[in-house]
């Protein structure tokens, strides 16, 4: 990878966001004027951290000092029964509840910063999962679209090989090949692990069936990539197909990203992949600001 110069002019900071009395701990990064054109909040996977989109192991890899370098409020939020959440929540949250909370820690943060447009979700693996039922229950988040890495809806691994309460299933699924990497990312990545809390190990399986009745309700763009060395989930035409079949949003992307394995925001492909989902979010404000004006409906005067 080419290097790119040092940007410490945007690095992330540490706040936490009151979601109903559930602390959740997050990192953010803002642009200089203080006055976002939009609001990208980073949803981490399974075992892992908020930091997961901060990789520091080169520069240019991270989410948050880009987005903000491109005018935007970035916001990388440690799941519920991650981090600061954790002893409140021993065993973790079932989806629908991760949801709940996540619309709550959103709020608090709407109340007290600029949001600009609204809220755009870039989100990885289980934290896809997290990002589709929060579109689904909308709730007046204000939301623009969701980008989403490594998650599909048909398993390419048999159910008893998912990373779980005791452990993080194979390894090497989560990465691919050692070369897609800075050597950086894996000293740093045993930071950002976490166990996966109990709950959310007994619903990994069941996704496949929980999909449909949730990608239904989904009403906004949404992109899915996957990575050349994605091992957790099938991406070939039939799953693509039932992938974007149930879903009602107005725009359904599915893109491939070569050179890269899983867990693509600590990889090499980290900054291709991120400018990547800016553009889509982009593409999201564009035809926000691009849609025909409604007519203007008029009372009828009395004969």
């Amino acid at each position: 990878m080419a290097q790119l110069p040092t940007t410490d002019a945007f690095r992330a900071r540490e706040i936490t966001l009151d979601a109903a009395g559930i602390p959740l701990s997050a990192l953010i990064a803002e642009p200089p004027s203080g006055r976002p054109r939009a609001v990208v909040v980073a949803v981490h996977g399974g075992g892992m951290r908020a930091g997961y989109f901060d990789s520091r192991a080169r520069p240019g890899l991270s989410l948050l000092s880009l987005g903000a370098g491109l005018g935007y409020t970035v916001l990388s939020v440690d799941r519920p029964g991650y981090g600061s959440s954790a002893p409140h929540l021993p065993r973790g949250q079932r989806l629908a509840e991760q949801a709940a909370t996540l619309h709550d820690g959103l709020a608090h943060f709407a109340a007290t910063h600029d949001t600009g447009a609204g809220i755009f979700l870039v989100a990885h693996s289980n934290g896809g999962k997290l990002a589709l039922a929060a579109a689904a229950e909308e709730r007046g988040l204000g939301l623009i679209g969701l980008d989403i890495s490594g998650l599909g809806s048909r398993l390419a691994v048999r159910t008893d090989q998912l990373p779980g309460r005791h452990g993080h299933g194979d390894w090497r699924r989560h990465w691919g090949s050692l070369r897609l990497y800075p050597p950086d990312a894996f000293r740093q990545g045993r930071h950002l692990v976490s166990p996966v809390p109990e709950l959310e190990a007994h619903e990994g399986p069941l996704w496949p069936g929980m999909y449909p009745r949730i990608a239904r309700r989904v009403r906004v763009p949404v992109r899915f990539t996957f990575a050349e060395q994605e091992q957790w989930w099938l991406f070939d035409d039939d799953a693509l197909a039932a992938l974007r079949r149930p879903l009602a949003a107005p725009t359904t992307v599915i893109a491939h990203q070569p050179d890269a394995g899983h867990n693509l925001s600590l990889g090499w492909a980290a900054r291709t992949y991120h400018l990547k989902a800016l553009g889509f979010l982009e593409d999201c404000l564009l035809a926000k600001d691009a849609e025909p004006a409604r007519p203007v409906s008029r009372p009828v005067p009395a004969a």
